[in-house]
């Protein structure tokens, strides 16, 4: 037996007071003469026996119902925990991702995480809990019943590994307590785990919840084909974990009307189409019926009369191959004879190409200075006869780059930097095995920025360098069959759409977002991104033509947002969740990384508890005493 309050037993002493009472309180007795001795002489003797054991009954009583008042106040109890009177703080990571939308055999995972912490009966106990958007400090769940009722899902997700630190930051710096940090998430395996090192410091308990089905069906992407002069044909591709597709109908919204709907057809390519008129603004929403997960039954689109992106080629040789390249309507292609240049256009320009110039005059130079300043984008592609040194005073104003001589020898472009941005979404795996290009010779080039393409000896061919890209060598077919390579297509291409960044089709929440707004403001004005009453203002920069703007993790809604200056709507651009959670594949704690996981925390918060659980005898004492006054009540009244 333990005891809360062991200092008060010092008050047992007290003991001696009623033992010092009863023993030295002597009564006198006065003789009173009487006839009858012999009798007299019996009744006292009886007397006498009788008050003597009376008194030592009540003694008795009274020091045990002393004494167990005394017990009580220091409160006694047992416990089979040698610290069970150690204070504990407990730290709950909740995940209320939207996979935890998923159905187990009670309802939504996290709905349920929720019900059985309101059920624990933690009332009362101060606790720590946060989630992958929120915190709550030193709170009891009583007076956060309703946020957590309303908790909300959400597309942002907290590591594991980081959900562990953050709960070990969360925890006092007192070292004597006993600290217990609990991880609610279904584990799922689109987040790397590693399972944490032991820590001294505190206990980390997994609770590990999933649902009765893993079958999901999702719309996973969608994207625009140009099928002829007349219509666009948008592709919806769906996927599906288990379940099936075929004729899975697929609703298309514009503006929250309905305006078509049309099914998928093959187990095997999955992919849904609609016809969508050319040149007609379309706030787009796809839409499907699915019972598990609700975040990914829409995807939400948007296609608008974009402004074309503006492309001045300066030329000193044949451009049919760059007229062929940047068509309408993506772009509005211009080309002019170098000797014609009209430099006040330069600045009204998206991307400039120098096309094979021999020389790059001061004037030249300058003005190009002056427009990628402005986030102006330029190309340039030398010629056979190249002065380099005049190359060279505009590639040290603008980039990094230098040109430090001729190479003439034949050279293999064998090499492709699949992961740079040009190449986003071109190559569906790495290829290895295609017919390579060849030039008949190079410029030797130094260079800190990012090789695109370059030659079997590592040399580079084409180079990107903030707003600069750089052949290393002539592209006219006298001197490569560069022009003839699959590679020039896409290359030059997406040169062009990177030059004005204009907003996508849809873009993923969660992803590092760049686009440009074709526009021009005043010093104090500023663009924000609308969607219903709610308003945000993203990073951006204002240049003379645009402005960029980036996104990182300033949204946490999907949908169609306006561009707003001030209360007028410059365009539109669409959000969507990741699709990153659609896939309902979780971790084995237990096979795979030998952890000890509860899938119940009602289980796990009782372990918690029963740790410091005590079993108070208190009341036993307390009942123990008001025995003893009744019994001593008792003897007074009857023991004569």
């Amino acid at each position: 037996m333990q005891f809360k309050q062991p200092e008060i037993l010092y008050a047992l002493i007290l003991l001696l007071i009623p033992i010092i009472v009863h023993l030295f309180q002597l009564r006198r007795f006065k003789k009173v003469p009487f006839t009858n001795v012999e009798f007299l002489k019996t009744v006292t003797k009886q007397t006498r026996k009788s008050r003597v054991l009376k008194k030592w009954l009540v003694l008795a009583t009274r020091l045990l119902m002393l004494a167990a008042i005394i017990l009580a106040f220091a409160q006694p109890f047992t416990s089979e925990n040698e610290e069970a009177l150690t204070e504990s703080e407990t730290v709950i990571y909740l995940d209320n991702s939207f996979s935890m939308q998923a159905k187990g055999d009670r309802g939504e995972l996290m709905r349920r995480a929720v019900q059985d912490l309101l059920d624990s009966g933690y009332d009362d106990e101060v606790i720590t809990l946060f989630t992958n958007d929120s915190e709550f400090r030193n709170v009891s769940l009583k007076s956060i019943q309703n946020e957590l009722v309303q908790l909300d899902y959400t597309g942002s997700q907290l590591d594991y590994e980081a959900a562990v630190l953050k709960g070990k930051q969360m925890f006092s710096s007192n070292s004597e307590r006993i600290k217990n940090l609990i991880l609610i998430s279904d584990f799922q395996q689109n987040r790397e785990f590693t399972p944490a090192n032991r820590d001294e410091q505190f206990q980390l308990k997994y609770v590990q919840l999933r649902p009765v089905s893993s079958t999901n069906i999702s719309i996973d992407s969608a994207y625009i084909r140009d099928n002829n002069s007349n219509n666009l044909e948008l592709k919806v591709k769906l996927k599906s974990a288990d379940g099936s597709l075929l004729n899975l109908p697929v609703s298309l919204f514009n503006d929250d009307v309905l305006t078509a709907k049309t099914a998928v057809d093959s187990e095997e390519n999955p992919i849904a189409s609609f016809s969508l008129p050319k040149n007609q603004q379309i706030n787009g929403k796809l839409s499907i019926e699915d019972v598990q997960l609700q975040f990914d039954n829409m995807l939400f689109f948007n296609i608008d009369n974009q402004e074309k992106i503006k492309v001045l080629s300066i030329n000193q040789a044949d451009d049919d191959f760059l007229k062929r390249i940047y068509t309408e309507p993506e772009f509005e292609y211009e080309n002019v004879p170098f000797e014609q240049l009209n430099y006040n256009r330069i600045s009204e320009q998206d991307l400039i190409i120098l096309n094979e110039l021999d020389e790059i005059p001061v004037a030249l130079s300058n003005a190009l200075n002056s427009f990628v300043r402005d986030r102006g984008y330029i190309l340039i592609i030398p010629s056979n006869e190249s002065i380099l040194n005049s190359y060279n005073q505009l590639l040290r104003s603008v980039s990094r780059i230098y040109m430090t001589g001729f190479i003439p020898e034949e050279k293999l472009i064998t090499r492709i930097n699949y992961d740079h941005p040009l190449f986003e979404g071109v190559f569906d795996q790495e290829v290895s095995n295609f017919q390579y290009p060849k030039v008949k010779g190079l410029i030797r080039t130094q260079s800190q920025g990012s090789p695109v393409l370059q030659f079997e000896d590592g040399n580079p061919f084409f180079i990107q360098e903030d707003n600069v890209f750089v052949f290393t060598t002539a592209l006219n077919e006298d001197h490569s069959n560069v022009l003839n390579s699959p590679l020039i297509v896409p290359t030059l291409y997406n040169v062009g759409l990177s030059s004005l960044k204009l907003p996508k089709l849809y873009y993923t929440i969660g992803n590092d977002i760049e686009f440009d707004v074709n526009t021009s403001i005043q010093q104090d004005d500023i663009l924000k991104l609308g969607l219903g009453e709610n308003q945000v203002i993203p990073q951006q920069r204002s240049f003379p033509k645009k402005v960029t703007i980036s996104i990182g993790n300033n949204l946490q809604e999907h949908g169609i947002y306006d561009i707003l200056r001030s209360n007028e709507v410059l365009d539109k651009v669409s959000f969507n969740y990741s699709r990153k959670e659609s896939d309902l594949r979780y971790y084995d704690l237990s096979s795979q990384f030998g952890i000890e996981s509860s899938d119940s925390l009602k289980i796990t918060l009782d372990e918690i508890k029963s740790e410091t659980e005590i079993n108070a005898l208190w009341k036993w004492f307390v009942i123990f005493a008001l025995i003893l006054l009744i019994f001593e009540m008792l003897i007074l009244k009857f023991v004569r």
